[in-house]
């Protein structure tokens, strides 16, 4: 009848229609009251109380809707962006009215009362706020390392209830430059920017918007005498302000207190290993992820997967992983599409499934077994929701009622399960992976995949979907502290069930938190097949690397929208056989022609263009031979050293001029990548640090100096900018032969 949510649905970036604005008040603001009604509804009254005091009545007014403000606007194009749309969609009853002004010391009541058309009344609960104001005591940070914080600086936000949140300032010298905060689209280097750190599916557009699936507390600060990390030892929400100090915001608990780390370097290798002495280092990949994956969303039986395997075979590029995203039925994400099976409580076994001869899946373990036989290795696609629409039936019923009996869900502060509130698989349940219990629960229903059906991995997809502050874990945290933790707990838990199965722990996310770098690889998430999109993406494993993502890709040349032309294809592919994980993967489409898969022989069909299947293969078989080295390179950056991909800045911290070239980055130690992200470029500008360099598809020596310096290479589509440090080339050099 009347719905007031003081905090909305918990978008981190949008209000809703029924929320309180802004939330959390401070000393001397008023705030917008907002309410949503049923169509019954005539008028709507605040009953406004101050300090137990007589009720004062605010009329509110109905006000205009504003369809896509509950998402903060909806992106163009693809089927998810139609769901996205579909849930932005407001109803009609939105209702609000402006309160008096609040002050400091009080405490204030509220209510809404409906009159109906047709007569009558409804009352809600009453709701209580108070305003916060800023002080110089009220809470503790508890500081470790060297201590950068500006003297006199802090301030602590609290209100009647207790200490909110936390602001001080770091100092940081006129030529350092701070990277970091996760994996950040909009730039490398943060100087002049101001950011937050929330997990949060952003659908297309991260760099436009400045919001990331993978966030971090962390940052390194590069370019003064030595290299040093920032780390706010919190899962809660933190804000940066990056000018002439760093000025840091953070959430804080009911203890008021908020760990703060400095790590110094003085390199920057030393610095992401004292912040990874924190949260957990990387686990060693075996060296097939570094071959090509395949993908594409509309790969929905065996006979269309098998079929793009074979074009593989019979085009000559090798592909390494295949991950099938369309293979479940869509409803519980453990039984193939198609298969006739009896519903159970126990985790089912092979044999509790028939596979129909025209099924789209008729066999599945003998296809996996077919893949494993032409090397190929393969991951099935998942989400870590429960849906519940269409309303479940057969196994989905009964996976929803255990979850639902057996209290294994997220739960809302009333103790209801949660239902998600975002715009994909809405208002489906969570199972609440905190709990060692529930993750035994759930991954014990997919354990058949592995151990029989043979699969090698997990594409751990979807972990941004716990929205609200209020939630409750199983482990004790709220959702303040909780969600963000989300997307670490669901890549652990399908790490820890290969693992349990004698395989190695290969998950592919794309939502993460500090303390994700122990779990699986990552890609950068949903892109268009744009120029930007490319440049954004180039920045994202950039910085990811830079707090310690060691298995990291993206899809190349985006997997939304239109098939990108050959040229962005092939650029894409160039610098993607340059980076830890090579993949292509498509959005779906509804299957509509032509198809929009990012295949090598789709893209020269849709084309027209000849070069694309001779100029992807070579650059894969370069690949293929660059294996040992991505292995081997990989290895030494989880034992401690530099990442895997990493900017220039990394090895030459005190050089001023890699700056100016922040898309260029080195691949290991060897290798120096500058990807050509714009059309129509036939040369580039190639910085070089200090030291002597070889040009890897000519093995000419380019002009040693004492310093860096600029050079013009040629940049041909089949052969990308890459230079390689002189003492490694002798090894390196058959990677390069033609």
């Amino acid at each position: 009848m009347i719905r007031h949510q003081p905090f909305g649905s918990g978008h981190p970036y949008a209000e809703s229609e029924d929320q309180r604005v802004p939330a959390r008040p401070l000393d001397g603001e008023t705030v917008e009251l907002r309410a949503r009604a049923s169509a019954s509804v005539a008028a709507v009254v605040c009953e406004w109380v101050v300090d137990g005091g007589t009720p004062l009545e605010l009329r509110l007014t109905k006000a205009i809707e504003d369809a896509g403000a509950e998402q903060g606007g909806v992106a163009d194009g693809g089927h998810l962006a139609a769901a996205q749309a579909r849930a932005a969609r407001a109803a009609a009853g939105t209702w609000s009215v402006r309160s008096p002004a609040l002050h400091a010391g009080h405490r204030y009541a509220y209510r809404f009362r409906a009159a109906l058309a047709g007569g009558g009344s409804r009352t809600s609960r009453w709701f209580e706020v108070s305003a916060a104001t800023w002080s110089a005591d009220g809470g503790k940070l508890d500081v470790r390392g060297a201590d950068r914080i500006v003297p006199g600086s802090v301030r602590w936000l609290a209100d009647g209830d207790g200490v909110r949140r936390v602001r001080f300032d770091v100092a940081l010298g006129p030529d350092e430059h701070v990277v970091g905060f996760g994996e950040r689209y909009d730039a490398v280097d943060q100087r002049g920017r101001e950011l937050d750190a929330v997990v949060f599916e952003q659908y297309k557009g991260q760099g436009r918007h400045g919001r990331t699936y993978l966030p971090m507390p962390y940052a390194m600060v590069v370019g003064g005498p030595s290299s040093w990390g920032l780390h706010l030892a919190t899962s809660r929400r933190t804000w940066y302000d990056v000018g002439d100090r760093l000025r840091v915001e953070a959430e804080v608990g009911p203890d008021g207190v908020l760990g703060v780390r400095f790590h110094d370097g003085p390199e920057p290798a030393g610095v992401l290993r004292g912040f990874l002495d924190d949260v957990g280092r990387p686990a060693e990949l075996p060296s097939w992820v570094f071959r090509l994956w395949a993908s594409g969303n509309e790969w929905n039986t065996q006979e269309r997967v098998m079929a793009e395997m074979d074009r593989h075979r019979e085009h000559g590029i090798p592909v390494g992983a295949l991950v099938i995203e369309a293979w479940s039925d869509e409803t519980t994400f453990t039984a193939f599409r198609g298969a006739a099976y009896e519903p159970s409580e126990e985790p089912h076994r092979l044999a509790d499934y028939t596979f129909p001869p025209d099924g789209p899946w008729p066999d599945p373990k003998g296809m996996v077994d077919e893949l494993h036989a032409r090397e190929v290795k393969v991951l099935l696609w998942q989400i870590p929701l429960q849906k519940m629409r269409p309303h479940p039936r057969h196994q989905a019923a009964v996976d929803a009622r255990q979850l639902v009996e057996r209290g294994y869900g997220v739960r809302e502060a009333d103790g209801r399960p949660y239902r998600n509130r975002g715009w994909w698989f809405p208002l489906a349940l969570m199972p609440d992976l905190s709990s060692q219990e529930v993750r035994d629960w759930w991954t014990a229903k997919r354990r058949y995949l592995v151990e029989e059906v043979g699969v090698d991995g997990f594409k751990t997809d979807g972990g941004e979907h716990a929205w609200g502050h209020d939630l409750r874990y199983a482990d004790g945290r709220d959702g303040a502290e909780g969600n963000n933790l989300f997307p670490v707990h669901y890549a652990r838990a399908f790490g820890d069930l290969l693992r349990s199965c004698g395989k190695a722990p290969v998950t592919f996310s794309r939502a993460g938190f500090a303390g994700s770098q122990p779990h699986g690889a990552f890609w950068a998430g949903d892109e268009d097949s744009t120029w930007e999109a490319f440049q954004a993406s180039i920045r994202a494993g950039i910085t990811a690397s830079a707090c310690g993502i060691v298995y990291w890709g993206w899809d190349l040349a985006g997997f939304s929208g239109e098939v990108p032309d050959a040229e962005l294809y092939l650029r894409a592919a160039g610098a993607s056989a340059f980076m830890p994980i090579m993949q292509y993967h498509s959005e779906f489409n509804h299957h509509r022609a032509p198809l929009r898969d990012r295949t090598p022989w789709n893209v020269a069909g849709r084309t027209g263009d000849e070069r694309v299947i001779p100029v992807f293969r070579r650059l894969v078989e370069v690949r293929e031979r660059l294996v040992p080295y991505l292995a081997e390179q990989a290895r030494m950056a989880v034992d401690g050293g530099a990442p895997l991909m990493r900017g220039l800045f990394f090895d030459h911290p005190r050089d001023p001029d890699v700056w100016r070239f922040p898309l260029q980055y080195k691949l290991g130690d060897a290798l120096l990548v500058a990807p050509v992200t714009e059309p129509g470029i036939s040369e580039v500008s190639v910085y070089l640090p200090e030291g002597e360099w070889v040009d890897v598809w000519t093995g000419r020596a380019l002009a040693p100096g004492s310093g860096g310096r600029e050079v013009r290479l040629p940049a041909p589509l089949d052969r990308p900018p890459v230079v390689c440090a002189a003492e490694h080339w002798s090894r390196l050099s058959p990677v390069f032969a033609s």
